[in-house]
Parts: C-alpha cells; sequence; structure tokens
C-alpha cells in the first residue's frame, strides 16, 4: 500500500462513497463531482495538511512527531467540503468511522455493506476507513489485501460449500504469512472461516502460521526443520494435521500440535 492510501481506498469502496456525497442536494447546488471528496486531490481536500490530517513536526535528534492539522482539525477536507451531510455525516466524520460503525451506516448499500461485513470477518471491525497505511501491523496489512481480493468476488461465490463439487473456473492462489499476527483467538476464528469460504469456492490457500488454531483446520500441513535457520528447511513431515501430530521426534510441531489436537477433542 502507498502511504496516502487507506482501508476505504485500498478495498476500493471509497469511490461509492464520494459518489453518494456528491449526489446530495448540498452537492449539485454547489456544483461539486465526486473529485471534490478526494483527500488526495487538490479542490476539497484541507490544502495545510494536504489531506493527511496530520502534519509532521521534524524533531532534531528525535523521531518526528506528528499532530493533528490545527486548520482542519484532522477531519483531511476544507471547510466548505465538510458542510455537505449525507445522512447527518460529513465526509471527515465518516472517514473516521471505524468499519463496525460503517457496517451499520452503509447497510443499506450493498456492495460498500458487502466489503465492510468482509473486514469485519477478518477480524478488521476496529480499523477506521480513514487509518493510514503505514500504521497498519504487517497483518493487518495482508488481511486488508485478502479483503481487495474477496471484495471482486461474487457474493454467491463465497457461500460455503456453494461450489464444492464443482469448483468456479479461474479459481486462485492466495499465499499469506502469518496473517494472524496480533489477532484475538475470536478473531482467528473469523479469519479460519473466510478461508474455508475461498477453498469452499474453489480457490487453493498457502498459509505460512505457527498459529496451532490454523494449523488444527488446514488440510495439509509441510512442516519444515529441524531447527532454525542453517540447521532447518527440510521437510520433516507433512500431511493432515492427526498424521503431523504423530511425526515424533523428527518433528517440534508433532508434540505441541498432538497436544492441542487432544485438548480440542477432549
Amino acid at each position: 500500500m502507498i502511504s496516502c492510501s487507506c482501508p476505504a481506498t485500498y478495498v476500493g469502496f471509497w469511490d461509492a462513497i464520494r459518489r453518494m456525497f456528491a449526489e446530495t442536494t448540498e452537492s449539485r447546488m454547489r456544483g461539486y463531482a465526486p473529485g471534490r471528496f478526494s483527500f488526495n486531490s487538490a479542490g476539497g481536500r484541507c490544502e495545510n495538511c494536504e489531506g493527511q490530517g496530520v502534519k509532521k513536526i521534524e524533531m532534531s535528534f528525535l523521531p518526528d512527531v506528528k499532530v493533528a492539522c490545527e486548520a482542519c482539525g484532522g477531519q483531511r477536507f476544507s471547510p466548505e467540503t465538510l458542510m455537505v451531510r449525507f445522512k447527518g455525516k460529513s465526509i471527515g466524520e465518516v472517514l473516521s468511522m471505524s468499519v463496525d460503525e460503517a457496517t451499520e451506516f452503509f447497510a443499506a448499500h450493498r456492495s460498500i455493506h458487502h466489503a465492510l461485513r468482509l473486514l469485519q470477518d477478518v477480524g478488521l471491525g476496529y480499523l477506521t476507513l480513514g487509518q493510514q497505511s503505514p500504521t497498519l501491523s504487517g497483518g493487518e496489512a495482508q488481511r486488508i489485501k485478502l479483503v481487495t481480493e474477496l471484495s471482486k468476488v461474487k457474493e454467491k461465490d463465497l457461500t460455503p460449500h456453494a461450489s464444492r463439487l464443482t469448483p468456479r473456473s479461474g479459481a486462485t492462489l492466495y499465499v499469506l504469512d502469518e496473517p494472524t499476527v496480533g489477532l484475538h483467538m475470536a478473531d482467528v476464528e473469523k479469519l479460519l472461516r473466510v478461508l474455508h469460504r475461498l477453498v469452499d469456492a474453489g480457490n487453493s490457500v498457502v498459509v505460512i502460521e505457527h498459529n496451532l488454531d490454523v494449523m488444527a483446520d488446514a488440510d495439509w500441513i509441510v512442516d519444515l526443520g529441524p531447527e532454525g535457520g542453517h540447521a532447518g528447511g527440510r521437510v520433516v513431515a507433512q500431511g493432515p494435521p492427526e498424521a503431523v501430530a504423530e511425526a515424533g521426534n523428527r518433528s517440534h510441531t508433532a508434540g505441541v500440535l498432538g497436544a492441542f489436537l487432544r485438548e480440542r477433542r477432549t
């Protein structure tokens, strides 16, 4: 993601929101087009902070400090742009909404609501729509990229078991590197449901993970070892989770995964 992007722009539903604001009576009276509601373009954004909502203060011998823009109060748009309201909210207030808040706010707008629900499904309901990309963790950025792909797929193709017997054409291979980093256990379960939906729709998903919940839900595990660095990199066990759990001393994963699977069965 580039530094001026955010979840709303990266996933792609921000354009639809800008069009909604441009279609309001106030916008039509003022002659505003959708471009007026872009914080990346001159015209409607706050020029003091160039639509970033923050100003960077350079500190000698210390890390730079970012503070809210004094001109727009962190809302990223000019006062004239912020006067336009959609369902009682300005474009700046919408950008400051969390995904959970926006999901309810846009419940009647199917395409936007679909993308927001996907963000919730991968455990990102707490992010704001306008959170700047450099502030995201690696796991958050990966899950936003996953949602970007999922949002391009028709909802019917993501229905569980919709195409188990007849995978759709053009199936995709998804490779994720530790997407559960920083996730609460409940959100890991949400992410797993999304990954299962992808597989049920005829896609393949390869996940590099150390999370035992993810391992236990995998169809096939490839365990590399026996140690790390120069002492690793060899396949020491592979197969379904139950088979890897029986790999014995040649796999460090076997012991902990076996105990985890036994605990899940009790």
